[in-house]
């Protein structure tokens, strides 16, 4: 099983932006030391609570304080730019760091509908491009631009020997079907859609062998809360779980709420269903308990790595649940 990991740079109550990338870079270390595989990083537009609005740009300063994971970004939404663009940006940083840069990609706008105005004004977007934006952006990532193409014989540059490992991110069954038909990875954000896990079955069953992959490459982002004992990886969770409560109601806030606010809340009873419902797609535990629990998971869903996102108020707690798994599953 390789495990990996998914960061999203959370300015946690207390703490400022400038903590919270330090905090980023500093978890990529310590997980690189663990054995952990890849570390993503994700894109989020005009919110106070994430400070990662630029994964390039915080992908190369990670690889840059780390020696072998592999980094990349969870994703880039590729709706919002040029497949040219995104092409040349991964292939310096493939060229400044070779074999070690992943592009995952979303279809999603990462942000508040005012924000995606911003970002595409004076652009026509049509979501129904976005297959033709994966298929360009590979093709400009191997060089291999048809005579058919409308910028026929462009090329993105730098040259490089390597390639980034692209991957398509989604919570639904969109991207799986375009990462199926594509013969692209597939990455399944697990720990937040509220659907199941028909995403996957499909890119399984329908998966059509590319040059990019002979066969079905996929992992689930799931998220794991994990402590010496269940009572305080449970207390840990709250964070998180406020977070996400107010989140999906349309009152994000910003910050990730520490465990005391989170304790102290005025929780309505609506509210506690639907953090029940949550914890339903959570892996919260002991050691022992997260590992029997990832292990079904991976087992049913025929997985073989995954990706942890570890949403914990205190640092230190923080890089204790991804050591507790790393040492759980003896990587």
């Amino acid at each position: 099983m390789k495990l990996s990991v998914l960061d999203h740079s959370h300015v946690n109550e207390g703490r400022t932006v400038k903590d919270a990338l330090n905090e980023t870079v500093a978890l990529a270390q310590e997980t690189e030391k663990m054995g952990y595989h890849r570390f993503w990083v994700s894109e989020h537009h005009g919110s106070q609570a994430l400070a990662s609005s630029s994964p390039e740009v915080l992908i190369a300063h990670i690889a840059a304080h780390t020696e072998s994971i592999k980094v990349g970004s969870g994703g880039i939404m590729l709706a919002h730019y040029s497949s040219y663009k995104v092409a040349e940006n991964f292939k310096l940083l493939e060229a400044l760091h070779p074999g070690r840069i992943d592009v995952g990609l979303g279809r999603a706008p990462g942000g508040m509908p005012i924000a995606t105005r911003a970002l595409q004004e004076h652009k026509r977007v049509d979501i129904d491009l976005y297959p033709q934006q994966v298929t360009d952006l590979n093709d400009y990532l191997y060089d291999r631009n048809p005579a058919s193409h409308r910028f026929a014989g462009l090329r993105a540059f730098p040259q490089t020997e390597t390639v980034p490992e692209l991957w398509l991110l989604g919570s639904s069954d969109g991207s799986a079907k375009i990462a199926a038909e594509q013969g692209t990875a597939y990455a399944f954000a697990q720990f937040f859609g509220a659907a199941g896990d028909e995403a996957l079955q499909h890119y399984f069953a329908y998966f059509r062998p590319s040059v990019y992959n002979s066969k079905p490459k996929a992992l689930a982002a799931v998220m794991v809360i994990c402590s010496d004992t269940e009572e305080e990886a449970r207390l840990l969770a709250k964070s998180n779980e406020l977070f996400f409560l107010k989140l999906l109601s349309g009152q994000e806030l910003g910050y990730l709420p520490s465990v005391q606010s989170a304790v102290d809340y005025p929780y309505q009873p609506v509210e506690l269903q639907m953090i029940e419902q949550m914890r339903s797609r959570r892996f919260i535990g002991t050691p022992g308990q997260v590992k029997e629990a990832l292990k079904r998971y991976a087992d049913r869903m025929h997985l073989d790595e995954l990706m942890i996102v570890s949403h914990i108020h205190d640092f230190d707690k923080r890089v204790q649940s991804y050591r507790h798994v790393a040492e759980a599953f003896g990587i």
